[in-house]
Order: structure tokens, then sequence, then C-alpha cells
């Protein structure tokens, strides 16, 4: 019986969850940094990236809960601010996404290896971190599930779920896309590849930048 209350307390972490997991299924920048990584690095590099963009979600989730978005909302300015660095952010993804295109992979020390991870990690936290709307889509999903008196330990459960399903997905996004066809594909096509990628990587950037 006991169990049974807790989970009717916390029953609306479910609809959260469920808003959430459609909301990362959706191709986005997220989705396109870990594909490339994922087929010209390595596959612990493209992990490295959805461990970075785990953390970030559990970051927004956890400053959407505790109510970032009404701050956001109360100063235009703060929200203009990140746009514009997170827009920027986008865009220099993109050049180095084009410029890569004419870079031969080389092989990697495991000391230059390691160092790759450590650097992959940081720029799927940015990249996460980039866009100031992804806390506005954690606020709407808050404020239409969220009770009006939330149970102990809400804050940490949301956070948590937050780093599982953006973990989660993009692992297996990475784990596909790094198998020895799809970097065969990705050798064969990667002008192409490349481009695509950063072109779309720079659309979002500019919409960041010129949107309300």
């Amino acid at each position: 019986m006991q169990v049974f209350n807790i989970m009717h307390e916390y029953f609306f972490l479910i609809p959260i969850s469920i808003f959430l997991l459609l909301g990362v299924m959706s191709p986005g920048p997220s989705f396109i940094l870990v594909a490339q990584t994922a087929m010209s690095k390595s596959r612990i590099e493209a992990i490295a990236v959805s461990l970075g963009m785990g953390v970030g979600a559990a970051i927004f989730a956890l400053i959407a809960a505790m109510g970032l978005i009404i701050l956001l909302q109360t100063v235009p300015t703060l929200y203009l601010g990140l746009k514009i660095v997170g827009g920027s952010y986008l865009c220099f993804l993109a050049y180095k996404m084009w410029r890569n295109a004419n870079e031969q992979k080389a092989e990697n020390s495991a000391e230059e290896e390691q160092s790759g991870v450590v650097k992959m990690f940081v720029i799927g936290l940015l990249t996460q971190l980039s866009n100031p709307k992804t806390a506005i889509v954690f606020g709407s999903a808050f404020a239409a599930f969220l009770p009006a008196s939330i149970p102990d330990f809400t804050y940490i459960y949301i956070s948590a779920s937050a780093f599982i399903i953006d973990f989660v997905w993009y692992v297996l996004v990475a784990i596909l896309l790094s198998t020895s066809k799809a970097q065969q594909l990705y050798a064969n096509s990667k002008k192409i590849i490349c481009g695509v990628a950063s072109g779309f990587m720079g659309i979002m950037g500019i919409k960041l930048l010129t949107t309300q």
C-alpha cells in the first residue's frame, strides 16, 4: 500500500517524461552533433557528447523547475542575450563541421583520444546549454504537469529523468551511427554529409538569432 501511495504521488513524472522523450527525439542541433561525431570520430567520443547532452538536460530541467522560465519572461534582455550567445555558438559549430569536410581522419594516441573524449563532453554540454528555448520547453512541461504541491525530492527526480532520457537516446544514436558501415558511408560521402550537417546547424543558429 505504501509503495502504491508513493507511485501515485509521483505519477505526474510519467507525462513529463513522455513529453521530454518526444522532445529529445525531434531532430535538432544535439542530434546532428551526436550523429556527426559518431560517424566521423569514434563511438566513445560520441558517447562523451551524449553524456554532455544528458548533463546539460539535467541542468536545464533543474533550473527550469526552479523558475527559470519566469525569469526569462520577466527579463527579456536576459533571454535575448542567451539567444545571441546560443545562436552564435551553433553558427560556430556549423563552420567547424563545414571545415571538417576537407580534413583527413588521423589515428590518435591513447592520450589524445582521452583528451578528445573530454573535449567532446564539453562540446556536448555547451551545445545542449546553447539553446535557451530548451529551458522554455522544460518550463512548459513543468507548468502543464507539475501539481500545485509537489512532493519531496521532485527536483532531483526531474533532473535525473531528464538526464537518463537524453543520455540513453543519444547513446543509442551514437551506437547506431558508429558502426563500421556507417563510418564507411561517412568516409565515402564526407563532403556531402558535412555540408548538409553544417547547413542545418547554421540554419538553426540563424533561426535562434532571428526569431522571437
